[in-house]
């Protein structure tokens, strides 16, 4: 019935109608949570807005507070002081703490 090709075309325009089963197909500002997991530490001293997004609970308005946070008192001397950005208390610290750093040498 079907040739080689055949088949293969059946496969993509069955494909096509099921639509999307990912994610990262659906269209800009659907609801659905899109971004990546952290999979590296971040520097909170150096980070943009978009790198610090990608932590956890880290939404654009935390991100910038946290950028305009260090624009106003300087890099942070410690992860903790994290702490002092608004929208971040010590449940969502808990979280990061393994993903930050200020980028300076333990003592």
């Amino acid at each position: 019935m079907f040739n080689r090709h055949g088949w293969l075309a059946a496969a993509l325009i069955a494909a096509m109608i099921a639509g999307p089963t990912s994610t990262r197909f659906h269209a800009q500002g659907s609801s659905e949570q899109t971004s990546k997991p952290a999979t590296s530490v971040v520097n909170i001293n150096t980070a943009t807005v978009g790198q610090l997004e990608v932590l956890p609970g880290v939404g654009p308005k935390t991100a910038q507070r946290i950028v305009e946070y260090r624009q106003k008192n300087g890099s942070f001397k410690k992860i903790e002081e994290l702490m002092n950005v608004k929208g971040i208390g010590e449940k969502a610290f808990l979280k990061l703490k393994p993903l930050i750093t200020t980028g300076t040498p333990k003592a």
